[in-house]
C-alpha cells in the first residue's frame, strides 16, 4: 500500500435547486400599438354627413370618382330614399373600395 493520503471529500456537500437557466423576463411596458383603420378587415366604414356634403362629393373624396355616388346610394337604401336628400348628422355606410356594391 501506498503511504500517500487520498483526498477526503466526505465533508463536501452541494445543493442544486434547478438546472433551468435564469432569464430576465421581457419588459413590454414601453410597447404600444395603434390601429388607424380596420377597413381592410371589416370592408366597410361609416361616414357622418357634414353640411354641404353630396353623395358625389363623398364618393370623390373616398373613391376618387364622383361617379361612385351610386355605390354609396345602393349601400344605404335603408337610410337614404332620395340621393339628393341627405342631411348633416346622418350616418351612412361606405362600401369598401374594392367592393362592387
Amino acid at each position: 500500500m501506498s503511504s500517500d493520503k487520498k483526498a477526503d471529500f466526505s465533508g463536501v456537500s452541494a445543493n442544486v435547486e434547478t438546472t433551468e437557466q435564469k432569464v430576465e423576463k421581457a419588459d413590454f411596458s414601453g410597447v404600444t400599438a395603434r390601429v388607424d383603420s380596420t377597413e381592410e378587415l371589416v370592408g366597410e366604414q361609416t361616414y357622418t354627413i357634414a353640411k354641404g356634403d353630396t353623395l358625389s362629393k363623398i364618393a370623390k373624396d373616398h373613391y376618387g370618382s364622383a361617379n361612385a355616388w351610386t355605390r354609396i346610394f345602393e349601400a344605404n337604401r335603408d337610410v337614404i330614399d332620395d340621393p339628393d336628400k341627405i342631411f348633416p348628422g346622418q350616418v351612412i355606410k361606405l362600401p369598401s373600395r374594392d367592393s362592387s356594391a
